[in-house]
């Protein structure tokens, strides 16, 4: 945009005269203007650049700066820069701008401009420099902000509060259009450019001094700076009159070469800006320093030294040097406080070494970073002094055992500790008083309390989630290295968890709700304890599997005896057996783990020791009682027997065997061999049948290990026997007593075995007959048999005696039983003939049906399906007369239209016509006439359009009939090809497409009055529209924000006749009902409220209001009667909004077909041209065609859109319109989702009713866009215009034909770029653009006629009709148009196969007919014949079908055959298939025929509909007409009843009557009275008590309303003024209370009003 020329070269300033050329005046003063615009263009940049210095901060560039100050942001920051006592950043409104950027500028950002004006009246700024908020926010005077803040910089250049401002004029450049843009910006305005030069100046003037003696002051000062000697300068720096602080005469050399500087910077810069200045216009202080500059430099050159002295005071940690350089006052640093000077040196030292660390190389602190470290310091020192002050009240509370006071003392902020939680309280109190008391002067420091309390907010959270229970948050507190935990093991933390729930679960129980730091302690202490005694017994527990895979027992026993085992119960004297037991054990476990280095667990070998244990003593005590049962049998004593073996044997014995077990007993060891005498005393038992265990009877002693050379007793019965013998005792002696005891059992199971027996003996001879069962049955039948032989021949004797008299029976029952069953079922069929009837005629019908469906459905419907509905083919006379009856509505219909258009364009100039006669503004016989004009235009129309029928292009002559046929094969062109008409709309300037789409596309397309034409006239829209977008949209948003041609196009069209209808019934009864609601006002404008609120008043009084005129919208909103009336408003416009949306979203069905395809084309279009839009931004260009630009303007102005009915004469009343419009906007932010902010910002609260209204509306969209295509919607194909009854007719005017045809010549190359185009062969076979004669025929306009031009201009708007036609139709013997070929062939065939039946085309086509099948041809063609006599000229048929269809039946195959070669050869038909093609499209016809007649009977109801409407509005045009000619008989009576100088004759002439004029006396007032009255308010530059010298004459005018006023000043005329009542009126209609007159006077309006009503009209 611009940049700074680094050559320190002058140049000539932008727009000056460098060379000798001489410019005119006009050429000078564009010079002048581009230069103020260039100069103010550099103090923006200088403003932006110091501006960018104070707040450190980017701005806006140049060119977009004034926009990016007005919400006042920067300005605010700029205030604290300078006054940070009076500004912070919670006072600066949207201080990230984020609000200004999302959604602009809000009222609240005139705050930020307030708190800068705040600002500089804080520091003492002139208030001469004060920009209004207005000139900001509104941008009414920019300029003037740009000036108040060089003049900022100045005066804090003077205070050393910041830099000086750069003086940038003529070193930065910007581009011709910046410059011409700001010219025009400053124009625009008309702003005056304020003086920069002279701010100096004006701010020394400002200060309340001599201004004299400061003056020579200066100028004194700038002589010895200029001298170059530094002692003078000092003496005249140090004058008291220069009102200079801080001079420091030891710095007078520096004083001296920095003004020195200053001054020939300055002296250069007003060498460039005085090229243009004249010598008047030029100021002394230009070239010379100014008070405040000098004092700026002396202030710069403080500021330096003691910048200096601080920064070595900081290098040499000299605390008192340091504390002397902050105190300077040139350094004018905040809160420098004494006490704090060795915090200050710290930060400061701290500070510079980061600077350094950064910069690399030793850097000086500058202002700024001094202020700012030393404002740290002072918060540091004082945050040391208040925890110091809270330390101490926690102690004092901590003995005061106050837990309460205790917690408020230690979540105190000044305390600077960890945090602490308030449901612990008890827990702080009670460990920091322990620790308090553990202290040895009774006080805890900082550093304590901090660690404790750190430690014990661990604790209290660590508790809590134990009373959670929550594992994973105990694990993390465990970890928190504030608790400070000896010896946590990251891998034992489960198992602290766990063991620490178990504890404070046990805790808790025993009411102790708290574990302590040193009970958690106890518990990581307890808890590793025992992990490491379970890794000791862990290497035990190897060392036994060790031993016991050895096989040692000693080793095993030692293993087992090792403490950190803890084994319980092992007996060295089991070692054998203990090695035994494990070592199956273990073996035992390998082989079920299938593991073979599988090991004894704890638990296991405890076990095989305790088995072991019992083992033994089981042993040891069946040993003893072996021993003893074997010594008492020795003895012959039975006295101890029973007892062993029931104690020590463990068995079951009955007192009653006693002998009998003593006797077995001995028995039994009888028979054991003798004693030997090498036997030991020894017994051997086994336990668990594995394990060996010795026994000596004589000591009494055993062990596991066999004694060495000792031979085992074997004399002796062993345990086993001893078992055996007294359980056989017991068992002999139970079974005995059981067969006692069940005796009778006994006996009855002997009975049932008996009985068994029996049972078996008669199942065995059973089993034996059914073996012999043949031989049993074959007795049985040979007697049967011999028994019925025997019956059968006597009976047949007796039959054959009787053969006669049984034949006779038997017919007589035969005939009887048929007659029965013939009666039964006649009498049947009879009983239910109804029923019959019906099933007959359901099976015919479902036949039919099915065969209709086969037609409909099927993809190949069969030829014989086919047959039997070709009759539905045949045109009836109803078809006919329906068809023409749709032809004369359509044409009466368009005719109608076009000439409504014409008496509303009538109309409206008839109201212009009578509103100029109100004003005079033409004669009263120009509106007669044009009455006149009026009421004749109806019939002229019709004679014209005979006229034309009889002798113009229509006439009786070749070459007119020719002109006639081009241009019908022209217009068909146009009309089916869209493309012609699409690049032809846009190759004219709007102005002209717009005009021709309202008169010859709607006229060509005949305003869609029937299918065929609406659809190819949304081809056309279509067309257009895409091409539109794809040509000229380049942003999705230009739909909204331009005025697209085509989207006009489709809305003028759906709001006319064609879609009145429409908009009539989906808006009118809602409306209908907000107008007649007389109690509804809404008004959302709080001004007009006010302004409405103060008329009434005033209108009621009769005296001026002491309320202000002129208010803003937050001024009208602090007045109660405002804000009750408008939110009353609000409300009533929330429920009558509701009901129109009720209305709208209801009625979607409703609107338009054509509105809603095109709006699904517009969204689809799009969407392809822009593939990253949203959803939402598609919906929303979609809701602005159908609600803003379709709907909207209906609900605004109802009666211009016929939504209601207005009586001739008749207005809606201005309350009503803006109850609708306030309704349409409401409606028209919903449906674009825009909220209401910034001037609607009193609308917010119904921002949440938009947001939920614009989801129904996208609701509303989407299912406004889902609509089938036009072929799919009309039934419309390629063949439609082959198949219909009648040839399309337009009715057009011959003015629209010759400006189409020219237009056409004129962009043929653009819209018709191939040679052999269509339209080119069209347009060269018409020639040139004819003349309005040559269609109107000769003689139709007298050459001599004087008025024959305005003749011919009315004659060529009179309409003829046209029924297209294309020229390309097939002709006989051509092949070239293959569908005209097709449609011939198909209408062939239809004849034939009526005639003619067969089941395949092939075969009716080989098959020769028969007379009686041409018998039938011919009766066809003959009926055909009939039929095309009464065919209407307009709907007959080419003469080539026509002839095609008399051909004989014969003759018509050959054709087919021929026809069918050529459908094959072009691809359209296949002999492989049987031609079933063709089978398939004579189906489509019958459908399509179907079709046609369905929607024709629903198109001659939408016509009369449309017709009836448009006679209505006829009807009120008339209406009008009537309306206006009883207001100019009127006119005409008044004026021949008024005694005047004119009169007024039909001619246009008029006659002086008389000279003289009738007078009204003037109406006098002094201006005194009109101000006591209220008229007056004030007259400029006129003191109240001169208005008695004012005097005010008010005459009346010659025409009614207006008024002349005339001005005197002492009885001198010194200026007059026309008034129009009128205009009064419309001021106060749009609520302007206060006007100028004479430009110095302002003037109360209502009350202007009431003075001229009450003098001159008596109201």
């Amino acid at each position: 945009m611009h940049h700074e020329e680094l050559a320190s070269l002058q140049r000539p300033r932008y727009g000056s005269i460098v060379d000798d050329e001489r410019l005119s005046a006009e050429e000078m003063d564009e010079r002048r203007r581009q230069n103020i615009a260039y100069e103010y263009l550099c103090h923006l940049e200088e403003a932006k650049r110091w501006m960018e210095v104070c707040l450190d901060e980017e701005l806006p560039p140049t060119t977009e700066l004034e926009e990016g100050l007005r919400n006042g942001v920067y300005l605010a920051k700029l205030a604290k820069f300078f006054a940070p006592n009076v500004v912070s950043d919670k006072k600066i409104y949207d201080v990230e701008q984020a609000r200004y950027k999302r959604y602009g500028l809000h009222f609240r950002h005139t705050d930020n401009t307030v708190q800068w004006l705040r600002a500089m009246e804080s520091i003492g700024l002139p208030k001469i420099f004060y920009p209004e908020t207005t000139d900001v926010y509104d941008r009414k005077n920019i300029p003037r902000m740009i000036y108040c803040i060089h003049a900022l910089s100045l005066y804090l250049f003077k205070l050393g509060l910041a830099p000086q401002i750069q003086d940038l004029l003529g070193k930065v450049d910007f581009t011709e259009e910046e410059i011409s843009n700001m010219r025009k910006e400053l124009e625009k305005y008309g702003i005056q450019m304020p003086s920069f030069s002279k701010i100096g100046g004006i701010l020394a003037s400002e200060l309340s001094v001599d201004e004299a003696a400061l003056h020579a002051a200066v100028i004194a000062i700038n002589e010895a700076v200029e001298k170059g000697i530094a002692e003078q300068t000092i003496v005249t720096l140090r004058n008291p009159n220069a009102m200079l602080l801080n001079v420091d005469e030891e710095l007078a050399q520096d004083y001296q070469n920095e003004l020195f500087d200053a001054k020939r910077k300055k002296e250069s810069n007003a060498r460039l800006k005085n090229g243009t200045i004249s010598d008047e216009e030029r100021d002394v202080y230009e070239e010379l320093l100014t008070q405040a500059e000098i004092q700026g430099n002396i202030n710069k050159i403080n500021i330096h030294i003691a910048l200096v002295q601080v920064n070595e005071a900081i290098d040499r940690q000299d605390e008192g040097a340091l504390m002397a350089g902050l105190n300077r006052p040139a350094l004018s640093l905040l809160e420098v406080l004494p006490q704090n000077s060795s915090w200050y040196l710290l930060q400061l030292c701290d500070s510079k070494e980061q600077k350094m660390q950064i910069a690399g190389i030793p850097n000086m602190l500058d202002k700024s970073e001094i202020q700012k470290e030393v404002s740290l310091a002072n918060a540091e020192a004082e945050a040391h002094k208040l925890k110091l002050i809270a330390v101490d009240n926690i102690n004092t509370a901590i003995r005061n055992c106050d837990p309460s006071n205790t917690l408020v003392a230690l979540m105190k902020p000044e305390a600077q500790l960890p945090v602490v939680h308030s449901f612990a309280a008890a827990v702080y109190q009670t460990e920091l008083f322990n620790l308090q008391q553990q202290n040895a002067v009774n006080y805890l420091a900082h550093d304590e309390l901090s660690i404790a309390v750190e430690m014990l907010s661990a604790v209290v959270l660590l508790n809590q989630t134990l009373e959670n229970k929550d594992i994973l948050m105990i694990k993390n507190h465990l970890r928190n290295p504030c608790l400070g935990f000896n010896n946590l093991e990251e891998e034992n933390l489960q198992r602290y968890a766990d063991t620490l729930l178990s504890i404070k679960s046990e805790a808790s129980s025993q009411g102790q709700d708290y574990l302590s730091w040193n009970d958690i302690q106890n518990c990581i202490d307890m808890v590793n304890m025992q992990i490491q005694e379970e890794n000791e017994r862990i290497i035990a527990i190897g060392h036994i599997n060790e031993a016991v895979d050895q096989g040692n027992p000693e080793k095993t026993l030692e293993a087992l005896l090792l403490p950190t085992a803890k084994l319980q119960d092992v007996r060295p004297v089991n070692a054998r057996h203990y090695q035994d037991v494990l070592h199956h054990a273990k073996a035992q476990k390998c082989k079920e783990s299938q593991d073979e280095s599988a090991l004894l667990w704890l638990d296991e070998i405890q076990r095989g020791i305790n088995d072991s244990n019992n083992n033994i003593k089981e042993a040891a005590a069946l040993a003893v009682g072996i021993s003893v049962i074997n010594k008492s049998l020795e003895k012959g004593d039975s006295q101890p027997i029973l007892m062993i073996l029931q104690s020590r044997f463990g068995l079951r014995v009955i007192p009653e065997c006693a002998e009998a077990y003593f006797r077995k007993l001995s028995e039994a060891k009888n028979m054991k061999t003798t004693e030997d005498s090498s036997e030991s005393p020894w017994i051997k038992l086994v336990m668990k049948a594995m394990y060996d265990y010795y026994y000596n009877v004589e000591t009494e002693e055993g062990t596991c290990v066999a004694p060495k050379g000792v031979v085992p007793k074997t004399s002796w019965l062993t345990g086993e026997e001893i078992q055996n013998i007294a359980g056989q005792v017991t068992a002999d002696y139970n079974r005995e007593q059981l067969w006692l005891a069940n005796e009778n059992l006994i006996v009855g199971l002997q009975a049932r075995a008996r009985g068994f027996l029996v049972r078996k003996n008669f199942q065995e001879r059973k089993d034996y007959l059914q073996n012999q069962e043949p031989s049993a049955i074959k007795i049985q039948a040979f007697w049967k048999g011999f028994k019925q032989r025997k019956s059968y021949v006597d009976r047949l004797k007796v039959l054959q005696g009787n053969v006669a008299a049984i034949v006779k029976i038997q017919s007589w029952v035969k005939m009887w039983l048929a007659r029965r069953a013939y009666r039964n079922r006649l009498q049947y069929f009879k009983d239910h003939n109804d029923q019959i009837v019906k099933i007959q005629a359901f099976l015919r019908a479902n036949k039919a049906r099915e065969d209709y469906r086969t037609l409909i459905g099927a993809e190949n419907p069969p030829l014989t399906v086919l047959r039997k509905f070709a009759y539905l083919l045949d045109q009836s006379d109803l078809d006919f007369q329906e068809e023409l009856e749709v032809m004369r509505l359509r044409e009466e219909v368009v005719t109608k239209i076009r000439s409504n258009q014409q008496l509303e364009k009538d109309l409206n100039l008839m109201d212009i016509k009578i509103g100029l006669l109100v004003k005079n503004r033409i004669t009263l016989q120009d509106v007669v006439l044009h009455s006149k004009k009026l009421n004749k235009k109806s019939k002229s129309q019709l004679e014209e359009m005979v006229m034309v029928d009889k002798q113009g292009i229509k006439g009786l002559s070749k070459e007119r009939r020719k002109k006639l046929e081009a241009y019908q094969h022209l217009f068909y062109l146009l009309q089916t090809n869209p493309t012609y008409l699409a690049k032809l709309i846009f190759q004219m300037p709007q102005n002209k497409s717009t005009k021709f789409m309202d008169t010859v596309i709607f006229t060509l397309y005949n305003y869609a009055s029937n299918q065929r034409e609406e659809y190819l006239l949304l081809k056309l829209f279509k067309t257009a529209l895409e091409e539109e977008i794809n040509s000229k949209v380049d942003q999705i948003q230009d739909i909204v924000t331009g005025n697209p041609t085509v989207i006009k196009m489709v809305v003028s069209f759906n709001r006319g006749a064609r879609g009145q209808n429409t908009l009539r019934q989906l808006l009118a009864p809602v409306v209908k009902e907000i107008m007649e609601d007389k109690s509804l006002i809404i008004n959302t404008s709080p001004v007009d409220v006010y302004k409405a609120w103060v008329n009434q008043l005033e209108m009621q009084t009769g005296e001026a209001s002491k309320l202000p005129y002129d208010v803003t919208t937050e001024q009208a909103l602090t007045h109660a009667e405002v804000v009750n009336k408008l939110e009353s408003s609000i409300q009533s416009l929330r429920a009558v909004t509701d009901k129109v949306l009720t209305s709208i979203f209801s009625s979607l069905n409703m609107m338009p077909y054509g509105m809603r395809y095109i709006a699904k084309v517009l969204k689809s279009s799009l969407h392809e041209k822009f593939p990253d839009a949203t959803e939402d931004e598609l919906l929303k260009i979609v809701g602005n065609l159908l609600y803003y630009r379709y709907m909207n303007p209906a609900i605004v102005a109802p009666d211009g859109f016929d939504i209601i009915d207005i009586t001739a004469g008749g207005q809606i009343h201005p309350d009503q319109r803006r109850n609708l419009g306030c309704v349409a906007k409401v409606l028209q932010h919903a449906a674009s989702n825009k909220l209401f902010e910034g001037e609607s910002e009193h609308l917010s609260s119904m921002n949440t009713y938009l947001s939920q209204t614009y989801q129904k509306f996208r609701n509303f969209f989407q299912a406004a866009c889902d609509v089938p295509e036009p072929e799919e919607k009309f039934n419309i194909d390629e063949y439609s215009d082959m198949v219909t009854l009648s040839k399309p007719v337009i009715y057009i005017s011959i003015e629209e034909i010759i400006n189409t045809h020219s237009l056409l010549l004129e962009h043929q190359d653009a819209i018709a770029t191939e040679t052999n185009d269509l339209l080119n062969e069209l347009l060269e076979g018409l020639g040139p653009v004819p003349d309005i004669e040559s269609f109107l025929g000769e003689g139709a306009v007298d050459p001599n006629d004087p008025n024959r031009e305005s003749t011919l201009n009315q004659l060529a708007k009179t309409e003829i009709s046209l029924s297209l036609t294309s020229k390309y139709e097939l002709r006989e013997g051509e092949d070239q148009d293959l569908k005209s070929l097709m449609i011939k062939t198909k209408r062939l065939i239809v004849d034939v196969i009526r005639t003619q039946p067969g089941d395949t085309l092939l075969e009716i086509l080989e098959t020769p007919a028969t007379a009686q099948q041409e018998s039938e041809n011919l009766k066809l063609v003959e009926k055909r014949a009939i039929l095309d006599s009464k065919t209407p000229e307009k709907m007959k048929h080419s003469q080539s079908i026509f002839e095609d269809g008399q051909l004989p039946i014969e003759q018509k195959k050959r054709k087919i055959q021929r026809n069918l070669r050529t459908l094959e050869q072009a691809g359209l038909v296949s002999s492989a298939t049987k031609y079933q093609e063709i089978i398939n499209e004579i189906a489509k016809d019958i459908r399509n025929q179907r079709r046609y007649r369905h929607h024709r009977k629903a198109e001659l109801v939408k016509l009369q509909q449309t017709l009836n409407a448009l006679n209505s509005k006829t009807a009120f045009y008339e209406e009008q007409i009537n309306y206006y000619n009883t207001y100019i008989k009127t006119c005409l009576d008044n004026l021949t009843r008024r005694n005047s100088r004119r009169s007024i004759k039909f001619d246009g002439k008029e006659e002086v009557k008389g000279s003289k004029k009738l007078k009204q006396t003037p109406l006098k007032y002094t201006a005194a009275r009109l101000h006591e009255k209220g008229v007056i308010l004030e007259i400029e530059d006129l003191q109240t008590n001169q208005f008695k010298n004012v005097m005010f004459d008010i005459t009346p005018g010659e025409e009614v309303g207006d008024f002349e006023i005339k001005a005197k000043f002492l009885g001198v005329e010194m200026e007059k003024v026309q008034l129009h009542f009128q205009d009064l009126l419309q001021m106060q209609y749009e609520g302007v209370a206060v006007m100028k007159m004479f430009d110095k006077a302002k003037v109360n309006v209502n009350l202007l009003i009431f003075l001229l009503n009450k003098k001159f009209y008596g109201k």
